[in-house]
């Protein structure tokens, strides 16, 4: 599902000239989202809900004052299958006319669910390795295979290029439940985590991946607060990160 807002160049500088009057001579931030639908074992993916419903949350709010929601998208839970629709997504971020004329920052924030988590968490790195335990939803059940053999075996890792120690602190002061990981897993998560990571390398932006608990463990309405606040959270932190 796409973002209302930010459909074309001149409503965005509109926004971005709002945003550089209130906020000083900080660039603008826009912050595009994905969650991903339904895999084995998580028939109602948490991810989904929180994404679809996240600019109408915003909105109603009006939490949106530092950032631009650019878009909000539900991936497939699947790895090379649906890559090239991924990379599509990920481009559609890089609008080289607004970038050029605003200094405008990027940041990518994904979540995905952790069936078994009780905590919210912020993912430090990814790896380039795939090992599915099950067939994702497009059948592809890869061990022990690079993600990206260009960039040599499954060993490689790649860093968040936001600071997590800040965004964590930051989040916990508000009285969440989040702590920072190191380990993203091997399956689909951390497949688009380790590609938007180096699409973000390649191309000056940023990007951070962050699991959720089931709504069964955190309700819906405070994970509904946490988006939105991690969305703020990671606005600060793209200035120093």
């Amino acid at each position: 599902m796409e973002a209302d807002n930010c459909k074309n160049k001149d409503e965005r500088l509109n926004l971005y000239s709002e945003l550089m009057g209130s906020e000083g001579p900080s660039p603008p931030v826009t912050i595009h989202v994905t969650g991903f639908k339904k895999f084995f074992g998580v028939a109602e993916n948490p991810t989904e809900s929180i994404v679809n419903n996240l600019q109408c949350y915003i909105n109603e709010r009006g939490l949106s004052k530092g950032f631009i929601l650019g878009s909000c998208n539900v991936l497939e839970s699947a790895g090379h299958g649906a890559l090239e629709s991924l990379y599509q997504k990920l481009q559609s971020s890089m609008n080289k006319d607004v970038n050029s004329l605003t200094n405008e920052r990027v940041v990518w924030v994904h979540f995905g669910v952790n069936s078994g988590a009780t905590r919210f968490a912020v993912e430090a790195r990814a790896f380039n390795e795939a090992t599915f335990r099950y067939p994702d939803e497009m059948g592809w059940k890869p061990q022990k295979t690079p993600i990206v053999p260009a960039d040599g075996g499954i060993s490689k890792v790649r860093l968040c290029c936001l600071p997590v120690e800040e965004i964590v602190n930051s989040l916990s002061k508000m009285g969440y439940e989040v702590l920072r990981s190191n380990d993203a897993g091997r399956f689909v998560c951390n497949y688009v985590y380790y590609q938007s990571l180096r699409f973000a390398e390649q191309n000056g932006i940023k990007s951070v991946f962050v699991h959720v608990p089931l709504f069964l463990t955190i309700d819906q309405e405070t994970q509904m607060a946490f988006a939105a606040s991690l969305l703020e959270v990671g606005r600060r932190a793209s200035y120093s990160g």
